[in-house]
């Protein structure tokens, strides 16, 4: 075994002992996905796996939404990565796509590398689609914040911090996921955000069918008197 295939099967150990069970949407197996993610899209744009795929497996544990703090959770990253390696130009590479990668508001500036940009667009991929619906439910429940609420507006709920748990799930794919298909960095990744995109809009139709529902059938019974 070489010593890079080493130093992934160890983060592979210490990530899962990190977040499985994680109950927000950010436990092992969104690693995994964006891991295998991250793997095919950098095959396509010819960009380190290696680099790559350490920072997938890694990003989530330094996540300040599972951490004291932003500074917290990268300390904790850059402590593993200096007891497991003594490369400090793979420690600085990783760390710096780990360190800039989140969304953030969309206040995050680009990312400097070609390995950036794919391990970020692979994380933007899991938010996507099927999964990320199921993602932002999870998220949205382990936080305490509501499904839905039709009384308030999107320039109300505009005002709160991006952060704040008092916004409703439907809220976040307005704030966020909606956004995302259009700010991928790599052309392979915005082919497979498109259908994931479209199934999100398909979704996001049929809920507000359905959550309607009552209204329109009280319309109906006036109608008929």
């Amino acid at each position: 075994m070489t010593q890079q295939s080493e130093l992934i099967k160890q983060a592979e150990h210490f990530v899962k002992e990190v977040l499985s069970g994680e109950a927000s949407g950010h436990d092992w197996w969104h690693i995994e996905r964006v891991r295998n993610t991250a793997l095919e899209i950098a095959r396509k744009e010819q960009a380190d796996v290696v680099v790559c795929e350490l920072a997938a497996l890694l990003h989530d544990v330094a996540d300040e939404k599972l951490n004291d703090s932003k500074e917290a959770g990268l300390e904790k990253v850059r402590i593993w990565l200096r007891g497991h390696t003594a490369d400090s130009g793979l420690i600085d590479h990783v760390m710096e796509i780990i360190s800039t990668m989140s969304y953030n508001g969309g206040r995050n500036p680009p990312m400097k590398t070609l390995e950036g940009q794919v391990v970020q667009d692979a994380d933007r991929l899991d938010a996507l689609g099927a999964i990320g619906i199921a993602r932002t439910f999870a998220y949205s429940g382990a936080k305490g914040r509501i499904i839905h609420d039709p009384e308030l507006s999107h320039e109300v709920l505009a005002q709160e911090d991006y952060r704040s748990n008092n916004k409703s799930a439907i809220y976040h794919f307005y704030e966020k996921l909606l956004k995302l298909k259009d700010l991928m960095n790599t052309s392979y990744a915005r082919e497979l955000a498109e259908q994931r995109h479209a199934f999100m809009e398909l979704f996001l139709q049929q809920f507000y069918s359905e959550w309607t529902m009552r209204d329109q059938r009280a319309s109906n019974e006036k109608h008929d008197d």
